[in-house]
């Protein structure tokens, strides 16, 4: 049997901690009486820099999730009719309601589709994170929506990012935990894995007449994923004592017995004391302690969002969680910021318990303790799974990684341009250096080529322009025997001619498009010998002139 994990197995460096926010996905509004208040994650990111934990964090922008990843979970018509759905579009939304569960919990708003798309991609970006060891710790609290199901939304949770992050994560990890500390069971994400064993859930919630009224300790997951549901129920009014004990017993069993590759914290602010729709008595420093308890083991970890409607304090405990993520001791004095006054009266980082009574006995939560415990002593240590080859990652590309690299690498719009537009979609006079165009010896090349009556036409039947990159066709001829070559039809058609790549294409010189018509006019010998004269003297006088203003043409200036 291998050697029991401990609370004790600390990191020997810092943690690497990716922190992924995007501006957007403060912008967008339940409604004006829902409680679900988005902004609240602009607000945390604010007094996350306004503290200074910028410094310590890699800030990401999270890549908004298609709708191809979405609907690896969720099903196709649901996923669908979020993309469609507008809230002015009442005749669908009527048709659809009952069938996903839409209503006052879930309404249809502006930008619902953008939103769960941000939500979602932050955490299969952490999740991408963590599976390629680029991070130890990554953070995203516009996540952690639990309850939302494979085709209907439910609890304010519409795409379920958390099953997607953990989706992805078994792409390259036998096991993976989910814990969850909101005020309200996480049944999305049980239910998901309710007959694997690849993933463990643990829920620590209320229970009873309470949302969404699963999670009883007798759910325990079914088939083969049978003792790897746990769920905890607990009374209203557990505190920071109670709460650490539970905590560490059970995860310290969880950990030793079944050993995860990764670990996804959700952690739902409404478990904290005065919140609005929560009936949990834990103060700040409570709340975190399931944050500094699974950091000190060596597994990689996602930290998420998830419910928590007294805004001042949810942003508070958040900002404070980052803080413990990267080993930072914070100022119990706010920071001045751009939401300063939503923290009074006391403008001060904490969120203290009440005098609410705990309704959890000593003798309650001992009991179900001990039936836990016994229930994780039916798994065997660290159950494995067939070897198989990892598919291919979807979610980084070598733009992603090229990118990074160069952060601090600056260069010209037009080299910047160049990364996107295709050569054959520019003209050569936006070109640098040597292929830029020349007016005068532009009028001169055309001659070789034009007469009072027009381009000239060869002997294929091919006409050619002055110094044109495509070679249109006679509309009698096949197009596709010149190099290059495109249907007149076509061009008149289109502005842009098609391509499938850059490499498709290759910029022909002007001596290449000279050659294609055959022999050359008589004055093409001694006109070339002009042209190459006027280069030697234009080169000349670049060379010598130094008060010129040539930063965009000089590859020193492009790091700088």
């Amino acid at each position: 049997m291998a050697a029991p994990i401990t609370t004790t197995t600390v990191r020997n460096r810092k943690s690497k901690v990716s922190y992924y926010y995007h501006d957007d996905v403060g912008l967008y509004h339940y409604g004006p009486q829902h409680p679900m208040k988005p902004h609240r994650i602009r607000m945390t990111h604010n007094l996350v820099v306004n503290y200074g934990l910028y410094k310590k964090l890699e800030i990401n922008r999270p890549t908004p999730a298609t709708l191809k990843e979405m609907t690896k979970f969720h099903s196709d018509d649901y996923i669908e009719f979020l993309h469609r759905v507008q809230p002015d579009n009442t005749d669908e939304i009527n048709k659809y309601q009952q069938k996903f569960n839409l209503g006052e919990d879930c309404p249809v708003w502006d930008g619902l589709y953008e939103f769960c798309a941000l939500s979602a991609g932050g955490s299969l970006s952490a999740a991408s994170k963590l599976n390629r060891g680029e991070s130890d710790i990554a953070i995203n609290w516009s996540g952690g929506l639990h309850h939302a199901k494979k085709g209907e939304a439910s609890g304010f949770c519409y795409v379920n990012d958390i099953v997607l992050g953990i989706l992805e994560l078994l792409r390259y990890h036998q096991r993976v935990l989910y814990i969850d500390i909101d005020n309200h069971h996480g049944d999305g994400v049980e239910e998901a894995f309710y007959t694997t064993d690849r993933v463990m859930t643990v829920s620590f919630h209320k229970y009873g007449e309470y949302f969404p009224g699963t999670g009883d300790i007798n759910d325990v997951g079914h088939g083969r994923g049978k003792h790897f549901a746990i769920n905890f129920p607990l009374k209203d009014g557990i505190d920071d004592e109670s709460y650490k004990d539970i905590f560490s017993t059970v995860l310290t069993s969880v950990m030793e017995r079944y050993r995860p590759g990764a670990v996804i914290l959700q952690c739902g602010a409404d478990s904290l004391a005065g919140d609005r729709l929560g009936c949990f008595n834990l103060s700040m420093h409570g709340h975190a302690y399931a944050v500094d308890f699974m950091k000190k083991f060596n597994v990689p970890l996602m930290i998420l969002g998830g419910g928590g409607y007294t805004i001042r304090n949810v942003c508070r405990t958040w900002t404070y969680e980052t803080a413990r993520c990267v080993d930072e001791e914070l100022s119990e004095e706010l920071p001045y910021n751009d939401y300063f006054q939503y923290f009074g009266p006391s403008f001060r980082l904490e969120v203290p318990s009440t005098n609410m009574e705990n309704m959890n006995s000593r003798e309650y939560l001992n009991r179900m303790k001990t039936k836990i415990l016994e229930n994780l002593r039916h798994l065997n240590f660290a159950p494995s799974v067939q070897i198989h080859q990892v598919p291919h990652d979807t979610y980084s590309s070598e733009d992603e990684e090229d990118e990074n690299d160069a952060k601090d690498h600056r260069i010209t719009q037009k080299m910047s341009d160049k990364r996107f537009v295709p050569d054959n979609e520019r003209s050569d006079s936006e070109d640098e250096g040597d292929g830029r165009r020349n007016e005068r010896l532009y009028r001169e090349r055309s001659l070789l080529f034009h007469d009072k009556e027009g381009p000239k036409a060869n002997s294929t039947g091919y006409r050619q322009p002055g110094l044109g990159l495509n070679f249109s066709a006679a509309k009698d001829e096949d197009a596709s025997s010149a190099p290059g070559g495109v249907n007149e039809s076509t061009a008149e058609s289109s502005s842009a001619p098609a391509f499938t790549s850059r490499q498709t294409f290759t910029r022909p010189t002007p001596n290449d498009a000279m050659d294609l018509d055959g022999p050359p006019p008589p004055r093409k010998a001694k006109l070339n010998a002009e042209i190459a004269m006027q280069d030697a003297t234009e080169d000349e006088e670049e060379a010598d002139d130094e008060g010129g203003d040539n930063d965009d043409e000089d590859p020193k200036n492009y790091a700088e």
